[in-house]
């Protein structure tokens, strides 16, 4: 945990917006048959130009959730995400929220804020996803209590896994079409899970599910609404 970042003042609870309090989203509130594609930055940053060109091609909206280790090992990738689309929080060093104390959550909180800030010069937008999805409660309102909406996911891809694990194009958009639904989060990764796998599935996958969406009839949204 980077003990250098400043603490930063709590904000009011979701921007003082308390629709959006206690709840960790996993669709949009809204009817338009319209998706939201979301991606993690928490390990390599190896897919991101592939991401950044496949969403620009068709200058679609996305939002992107970085840990504060990501923004502070692989900041020139992280100026350039940040450059064209939100950055939310998605803690400092990607621990399991429901098994720390409530200062530890707050410094992940705090800690990764500040890193992203510094690594991309303004901080992230007021959005926060759980590491690995584990929430409680009890996580959901302190992560709150630091002015963050939580925003959770329809459909994981499973692109994380890597090719190793049999993860291919074929069934990442299999299981997104399978997913489909109005207000639809989309997660995806930006980077492979390791050293031992080079692959980044979803990076690859990408312009075959923006694609595979389309042929649906479904557009594509950004998650403004979960933003106050």
């Amino acid at each position: 945990m980077a003990g250098a970042a400043a603490p930063a003042a709590a904000a009011e609870p979701d921007g003082g917006n308390g629709r959006l309090a206690g709840r960790d989203f996993t669709t949009l509130p809204i009817a338009e048959e319209k998706v939201a594609l979301t991606f993690d930055c928490g390990s390599g940053p190896d897919g991101v130009d592939a991401v950044l060109a496949a969403l620009g091609t068709r200058a679609l909206p996305a939002t992107f959730f970085m840990t504060g280790r990501f923004a502070s090992a692989h900041a020139a990738a992280a100026r350039r995400i940040a450059g064209a689309y939100p950055v939310g929080n998605h803690s400092m060093t990607h621990p399991a929220f429901p098994g720390l104390r409530r200062e530890q959550r707050v410094e992940e909180v705090r800690s990764a804020a500040y890193a992203i800030e510094r690594a991309v010069g303004r901080p992230p937008v007021p959005l926060f996803r759980f590491p690995f999805g584990e929430v409680d409660r009890e996580s959901i309102a302190d992560v709150n209590a630091e002015g963050y909406t939580c925003v959770r996911w329809t459909v994981d891809t499973l692109g994380w896994k890597g090719a190793a694990a049999g993860v291919t194009t074929d069934t990442v958009v299999a299981r997104v079409l399978d997913a489909l639904t109005p207000g639809a989060i989309v997660l995806m990764h930006v980077g492979r899970t390791g050293t031992a796998d080079p692959s980044t599935v979803d990076a690859t996958a990408l312009p075959h599910v923006i694609e595979a969406i389309a042929g649906r009839g479904y557009g594509f949204t950004s998650l403004e609404a979960l933003m106050g």
